[in-house]
């Protein structure tokens, strides 16, 4: 504990607190990381990476060769619910403003060409990353942005404003914001030998 009086405080890292009257404090307000959390850290993290790898493998592995082509066309009109709408909504209500960018990026046989790649190969990948708790960050910053893409093409309000892949890309930025890699992860083991850059913001940060 630190003590302060009138004036001018002076805290842990040299930060200086004005006008505190006589109070007591802990030198340092960051909480105790307790084995519980730290193993559920890491169980969100791989659970969060399960769901992403078998995304990706459900693809890569289908008879037919994966084709984001039907769900852009068919698939992104959106969907609204209570208390948005009310009553019988007409067949073909479009609630989607960004279905125009969908179908024009659908009807592009060159960009389709890498969507199609880009989709499965980036889950298989993310997965792992999560999984094995290496390069955490960046892994679950792609997972977010690839969320991300999925909400807005999705546009799904039927049951509320949080869908599914709005809590899964905030589940991610929670993992990347954890720096979760750090607990029972690669990056734990390899940031003592990973420059300083590559370990703050593509790994987990400092090690525990």
């Amino acid at each position: 504990f630190v003590s302060g009086s009138p004036g001018a405080l002076v805290a842990e890292g040299g930060h200086t607190i004005e006008g505190l009257g006589a109070v007591s404090f802990p030198v340092s307000c960051r909480p105790e990381l307790t084995p519980a959390f730290e193993r559920g850290v890491a169980l969100l993290r791989i659970m969060v990476g399960i769901i992403f790898l078998w995304a990706g493998l459900e693809k890569l592995l289908a008879p037919e060769a994966f084709d984001a082509g039907g769900f852009l066309k068919f698939a992104t009109a959106g969907t609204l619910g209570w208390p948005f709408v009310t009553g019988e909504i007409a067949e073909g209500t479009v609630f989607n403003p960004t279905q125009g960018i969908w179908l024009a990026l659908a009807d592009n046989s060159a960009a389709m060409s890498v969507v199609n790649v880009l989709v499965p190969l980036g889950q298989v990948a993310i997965g792992i990353s999560l999984i094995l708790g290496l390069l955490t960050r960046f892994g679950a910053i792609m997972g977010a942005l690839m969320m991300t893409f999925f909400f807005f093409a999705a546009w799904d309000f039927a049951y509320g404003v949080v869908n599914q892949h709005l809590a899964y890309a905030l589940i991610c930025l929670t993992i990347a914001g954890l720096g979760a890699g750090r607990y029972y992860g690669l990056d734990g083991v390899l940031a003592d030998r990973a420059p300083n850059g590559l370990r703050r913001y593509f790994m987990s940060g400092e090690p525990v």
